[in-house]
């Protein structure tokens, strides 16, 4: 049976009566799709309980972006996530996650060499939004461990900095992209997609390979990367950006053995992100 906790204060309770087990987190905005129940699986592998966050975050979503249209599929996630023997569902409110609102909030400011490259350039208070909620979320459920999905590569690293830095005792796992049969990577957002636009999608993965491609036959970073940002734009994407980071802290000019390349970009309306590692960790 999945316990479906509404409150902190029923996190609490959940917590005294599972006194001395283990528990695995895995936080979510809800709208579930495979990526995010492979992450559930990881979780349930690393802990004797697990939990699924499902918070749609305010703060890190910008003033123009898709806060009010985010899907909320809260029955049907449930459904999933009983499928699969999940221990427990926090779903709070905002009021519950920002009790004094979320203007008014204790904020977690990340360094700028973390916050302000890549995703951060258009989205400049999105990571603070995300560290923020991430923070209390591990406060108030102290799970052994939490599993992050790796498409959103930049979170990853920054949530890793963030339990380093405030030396909060818990285990970050990561779940490597799953992708669809064509490659694009799995995403909340790929619902948004106009049937045209999801057959234009997949250029984003091929692209990201043929720059791997192209590095690893001594190809220079910066021809690659005007040529990979051409074959997004003739594919029909608005780039946002197109790098090539180091994939520990994503500082610049990593070698090939620890590089990772990170893409977002734009069909219509959606906003599509990826990422591919020089050399693919086991």
């Amino acid at each position: 049976m999945t316990d479906i906790l509404r409150s902190v204060a029923d996190v609490q309770q959940f917590r005294r009566a599972n006194a001395g087990k283990t528990s695995g987190l895995v936080p979510t905005m809800g709208n579930l799709h495979n990526g995010h129940l492979s992450l559930v699986n990881i979780a349930q592998t690393k802990a004797d309980l697990s939990v699924v966050s499902i918070f749609v975050n305010p703060t890190q979503f910008a003033p123009d972006e898709d806060l009010h249209s985010y899907p909320r599929t809260f029955e049907k996630d449930l459904q999933k996530l009983q499928n699969l023997g999940v221990d427990a569902i926090f779903s709070p409110t905002v009021k519950d996650i920002y009790p004094y609102g979320k203007d008014d909030t204790i904020a977690i400011a990340m360094p700028d060499a973390m916050t302000r490259i890549l995703c951060g350039i258009n989205r400049p208070t999105h990571f603070q939004g995300v560290a923020t909620v991430v923070a209390k979320l591990l406060q108030i459920i102290r799970p052994t461990v939490a599993v992050f999905g790796e498409k959103d590569f930049q979170q990853l690293t920054i949530i890793r900095r963030l339990v380093a830095e405030l030396f909060i005792d818990i285990d970050i796992c990561s779940g490597k992209i799953i992708r669809e049969d064509d490659g694009l990577a799995m995403s909340s957002r790929n619902q948004y997609l106009s049937p045209d636009e999801r057959q234009q999608a997949a250029a984003l993965s091929q692209t990201l390979e043929w720059c791997r491609q192209q590095l690893l036959s001594g190809q220079p970073v910066k021809v690659v990367l005007k040529q990979g940002k051409e074959k997004l734009h003739h594919a029909g994407f608005v780039v946002d950006y197109l790098d090539f980071r180091e994939v520990t802290t994503l500082a610049g000019n990593p070698t090939l053995d620890d590089g990772i390349l990170l893409a977002a970009a734009r069909l219509g309306t959606t906003r599509l992100i990826d990422n591919l590692r020089m050399v693919e960790k086991e």
